[in-house]
């Protein structure tokens, strides 16, 4: 158990590393690759993830995954809540790690840029709020993403490196397509822990954290979206 929730810590720090670092170094000045945009970006997130799958196989970084698998019978209450945690901090880790790496672009940055916008590097934020509507996507960008992975793993599963790979590929198309309207979160650990380190780096002109939106959409809606997949999946698809 140890051993797979150093992999769940290490995995969720790493796919943080890669994705809040591609948005530092996307947004923040004196970047190599300042203002390259979303695709970018969305590149870089479904590739790391592949790369993260490959590193440490079957782990879930991802609370939304980890709750689907507990209405499934595959893993106990306990574990969602440690694995759950683990996640978490795996993520804080990972945002801290990120701001080590551009301290000072993040520094020849911090007059020159919008505040949301450099807290945005590290959590998601909607296009247009609206908060019933926010909900509705990141649940079912979720729903999607998670039943697409349980299908990944059942067709594929015993093709070496192939799953890692096609759900490289499914982040880079739910990003691309469902990702316009709230920045595509999908999973609390991935918001809730960057967005908790940046509540903590020294920032002299921070923006309020928005932790409303971030429990509220995020947080909660991507559990409801693994609820309705972890039924599918079962009831429907028969994995």
């Amino acid at each position: 158990m140890l051993h797979q929730l150093l992999a769940e810590f290490m995995g969720t720090a790493l796919m943080i590393i890669f994705g809040v670092g591609v948005h530092a170094d996307e947004v923040l000045n004196r970047t190599k690759y300042h203002g390259s945009g979303h695709i970018f970006s969305i590149t870089t997130w479904g590739f790391g993830i592949s790369i993260v799958l490959l590193i440490f196989g079957e782990v879930f970084i991802n609370p939304a995954m980890a709750l689907a698998q507990l209405i499934l019978g595959n893993i106990s209450l306990l574990y969602f809540l440690i694995v759950s945690l683990v996640e978490v901090l795996g993520a804080v880790i990972g945002s801290l790690i990120v701001y080590v790496m551009y301290a000072d672009q993040f520094k020849l940055s911090e007059k020159d840029i919008d505040p949301i916008i450099v807290r945005n590097i590290f959590s998601t934020a909607p296009a247009i709020r609206n908060l019933p509507r926010n909900f509705f996507v990141e649940a079912f960008a979720t729903f999607i993403f998670l039943t697409s992975i349980m299908a990944i793993s059942e067709r594929v599963g015993d093709v070496p490196g192939m799953v890692p790979l096609s759900v490289g590929f499914l982040v880079w198309a739910v990003g691309m397509g469902l990702g316009g309207t709230t920045g595509f979160a999908m999973n609390l650990a991935r918001d809730l822990g960057p967005r908790i380190a940046y509540t903590i780096l020294p920032w002299k002109n921070r923006a309020n954290a928005d932790f409303q939106y971030g429990l509220l959409i995020p947080g909660i809606a991507p559990f409801v979206g693994a609820i309705f997949a972890a039924l599918f999946a079962q009831y429907y698809l028969g994995l």
